[in-house]
């Protein structure tokens, strides 16, 4: 029986070594190719401007939806804004705030998770309410997260081989949460799409509030779509929304403070602000809340003041109703 060549190990060694280079190799492209596909802020069409020279965010109204949802399942499970801060900076790492369908490996979704460890099934994690969701109950398991630098608690979240890397979006995600938490009043606009005729109009709103905040949370809220009320609607003197069949108004409930600690005023500004991000998916035409006026197609976007002469003197909101969040879609 011959003896075994003393270069075989040799040789085995090197394709080992090869192999394990080729993998790791494979690896970085597919990051890197996620990265180059969703890297940046995207198409304009969307941006927060936080104050004078507080900082401004551009981005498009796909990211904007999904920082909306993304935010709005934060607040739902009672989480601070420092969670929805480190939620939105893993999810501008992972996937630019994209709900995307490949990456690394197995990775999908907003957060990159991956269905092989454990994360849920492809379908789920393709899911932006149940991907959000699960990223949030891991976080909050971590300990003393809210104090933890940010990109440690997003990095005992996701055990990602670049650690470092959301670090670099906390200035932005920070500037996104603080709007679509409401703590920041009227600073995200996006253009929208002025005259476009929606599909299902204020039912399409509703079913889309329902999915972000939850039937309970509406129903709470008292939303009604045109004429039409809710099936369990609270007792408010808030105006109701008009009868044209365009108008969605949902009551913002006057609890001092929510489950995460908000006033009613953020709540109501996070919902204007949802809408707004929302805007061109759902054919939105005019956000009113607080005073304040938001129309799609104007060239600045700006929310404008809405109060009238005679109500300026009564503190009430020409058009929005004291307390409530008034969006109007296109015809």
């Amino acid at each position: 029986m011959p003896e075994p060549s003393p270069s075989s190990p040799k040789r085995r060694g090197r394709l080992l070594r090869y192999g394990a280079a080729l993998v790791a190799l494979s690896s970085v492209a597919g990051y890197l190719a996620v990265q180059y596909v969703t890297g940046g802020a995207g198409d304009p069409g969307c941006k927060v401007v936080a104050g004078k020279g507080a900082g401004t965010y551009e981005f498009s109204p796909e990211q904007a939806v999904n920082a909306a949802t993304i935010a709005a399942v934060g607040t739902n499970r009672g989480m601070p804004q420092r969670a929805v801060t480190i939620a939105l900076a893993t999810a501008l790492q992972e996937s630019g705030l994209r709900n995307i369908g490949h990456g690394d490996r197995d990775s999908l979704g907003l957060f990159q998770q991956r269905p092989s460890q454990g994360w849920g099934t492809p379908d789920e994690i393709m899911d932006p309410i149940y991907s959000a969701d699960i990223f949030y109950e891991h976080l909050a398991k971590v300990r003393d997260y809210t104090r933890l630098p940010l990109t440690v608690a997003a990095q005992r979240v996701q055990r990602s081989g670049y650690p470092e890397a959301y670090a670099k979006h906390e200035s932005d995600a920070t500037l996104l949460a603080a709007a679509l938490t409401g703590q920041s009043a009227a600073t995200l606009t996006c253009e929208g799409r002025p005259g476009a005729t929606p599909t299902d109009g204020p039912d399409a709103v509703r079913a889309a509030l329902v999915r972000d905040f939850g039937q309970g949370a509406v129903q709470k809220a008292g939303a009604e779509v045109g004429s039409k009320a809710s099936p369990t609607p609270t007792a408010s003197t808030v105006p109701t929304a008009t009868t044209d069949g365009r108008t969605v108004t949902v009551p913002v409930p006057e609890d001092p403070k929510d489950a995460s600690g908000r006033s009613a005023r953020e709540r109501g500004w996070q919902l204007a602000h949802w809408a707004v991000a929302n805007a061109s998916a759902l054919h939105i035409e005019r956000v009113s809340y607080a005073g304040r006026e938001w129309t799609a197609g104007n060239t600045d976007s700006r929310w404008r003041a809405t109060r009238t002469e005679d109500a300026a003197g009564a503190g009430q909101s020409a058009g929005a109703g004291a307390g409530s969040v008034r969006i109007v879609t296109a015809q």
